[in-house]
């Protein structure tokens, strides 16, 4: 296999053009998948607030649309954001935009039903110790039902956003500049290398999956209960200490 051909086509394979021409290549997967993931977090955290907390006509709408967006095919949802939103809005939609906001669009939807269902796994005393205490109920949720929540939804959205950025590979047919459409650029151009490129590509794609693994297994470490708990436990001053550390800080501030 002739790998030096990847020496030759490394820079456009990383970065695409960049600086002299427009971002791509695997900075603007990584770009393009960062971008989508917080906006579908924050999607799939609001949808599924109301899916959990919510009732009536209106929580059935939501259900509806939410059922919609995880119905249709991804690349039928880029194509409807890349030529409808400049008909709706009157103005010119950069293809990454229009990726970017299909690809939140669908993942919140998912993501929407693992936030609901992580709400749902905690149990109701939880909420009653909360607004026993007069908390309200928003406060409640913010403080005591997410946090805990959270171990039981971390998996839910690490699968999310894996998928994610592979589908962030669909970016190519509105001429998005991505992982994908720079090596079958390149592929095109060379012709008798497709093992190598393509070889590079997937090795490529098999990093940012894993590191996004990672990172979400080194969060979920950090949020346990017990490892809160220490923290906590560590931030508390010794016993005996915080009265004289309090005298000591009065009698300084005296003139």
């Amino acid at each position: 296999m002739q790998f030096s051909v990847l020496v030759d086509n490394l820079p456009y394979l990383l970065w695409g053009n960049y600086p002299d021409g427009p971002l791509g290549g695997a900075a603007l997967t990584l770009l393009l998948s960062a971008g989508s993931a917080v906006l579908s977090a924050l999607l799939g955290l609001a949808f599924g607030i109301l899916l959990a907390i919510g009732s009536g006509a209106w929580h059935k709408l939501l259900m509806l649309a939410l059922g919609f967006l995880r119905a249709i095919p991804v690349l039928m949802l880029i194509f409807w954001t890349y030529f409808l939103l400049p008909i709706a809005f009157g103005i010119d939609v950069p293809g990454v935009l229009s990726v970017m906001v299909a690809l939140a669009l669908i993942s919140g939807a998912y993501l929407a039903h693992a936030v609901a269902a992580g709400i749902a796994g905690i149990r109701h005393g939880q909420w009653e110790a909360g607004m026993s205490l007069g908390l309200p109920r928003l406060a409640v949720l913010r403080h005591i039902i997410l946090p805990q929540a959270l171990q039981i939804m971390l998996p839910s959205f690490v699968n999310q956003w894996v998928t994610l950025i592979k589908d962030s590979s669909l970016a190519y047919i509105v001429g998005v500049g991505e992982l994908s459409f720079v090596a079958a650029q390149v592929n095109s151009r060379l012709m008798i290398y497709p093992a190598e490129i393509f070889l590079f590509v997937g090795a490529l794609y098999f990093l940012l999956c894993s590191g996004l693994e990672q990172l979400a297994l080194w969060v979920g470490r950090c949020y346990q209960p017990e490892r809160i708990a220490a923290r906590q436990t560590a931030q508390e001053p010794a016993p005996g200490t915080d009265g004289v550390g309090a005298k000591a800080r009065r009698l300084e501030s005296v003139p």
